[in-house]
């Protein structure tokens, strides 16, 4: 069950302070897949009108963390394993595609801030928190889009990156998935950073998405189980 989170008045629309939150909780597993979400609970649990959780219901269907079900109105989006798969193989070929770019156009400070921060990641992601690893995997791919200069592809991985985020946490708990990625992160980084070699970049971002993949499915498939057991 929901805790109750009401919302205070800021800078920020009540709407988007509503996105925000639901959203947050969808990617922390608080809501789980395939949960309801009522609008008379979510008004008094955030104490807005049901006018603003209508809104903020609306945008999340759009990002595809909502699902609106004929008859039973909202519930948090449930993937299927092919659902999964078409994701990880459009997030491929698009990160192959930005490590390419960042090797073939980032400056010398856009270079020099991917290095820096893949030497921070040995503490802040492979002997970090979930939380961390959460972060420094953010960072990380932000200072890589950033050096591919490439504004369509840069919206468009944003886009996967918050459908991926309903189970994306899942990667930062096992010990030996987290060793492995930051493998494949620090091969990214000296093919797409230190040596400038586009063909060998996109090729280590294809590989990583591509054992992210796999990973994915068998985590995401053991989750709902255990959520419906």
């Amino acid at each position: 069950m929901m805790a109750t989170t009401t919302i205070t008045q800021s800078a920020a629309p009540l709407r988007q302070q509503v996105v925000e939150r639901l959203r947050q909780e969808i990617l922390d597993d608080v809501l789980h897949p395939g949960q309801r979400l009522l609008e008379n609970t979510l008004c008094e649990n955030y104490g807005v009108s049901r006018t603003v959780v209508r809104e903020a219901l609306r945008q999340l269907e759009s990002e595809h963390l909502i699902t609106m079900l004929p008859n039973r109105g909202p519930i948090v989006t449930v993937l299927t394993e092919n659902n999964i798969r078409d994701l990880y193989e459009m997030r491929g070929t698009m990160e192959g595609l930005a490590g390419q770019l960042f090797a073939e156009r980032a400056s010398t400070e856009q270079v020099a801030a991917l290095v820096a921060h893949i030497a921070e990641m040995e503490t802040t992601y492979l002997r970090g928190t979930e939380v961390s690893r959460g972060e420094a995997k953010d960072r990380f791919y932000t200072l890589l889009l950033d050096g591919a200069g490439n504004e369509v592809l840069t919206s468009s991985l944003r886009g996967i990156h918050s459908r991926i985020g309903i189970f994306r946490h899942f990667a930062f708990v096992d010990e030996e998935r987290v060793r492995i990625s930051m493998e494949e992160l620090r091969k990214i980084v000296q093919a797409a950073a230190v040596d400038r070699d586009p063909a060998r970049a996109k090729t280590a971002c294809q590989e990583h998405i591509l054992l992210a993949g796999e990973l994915a499915i068998l985590e995401y498939d053991k989750h709902i189980v255990a959520e419906n057991d």
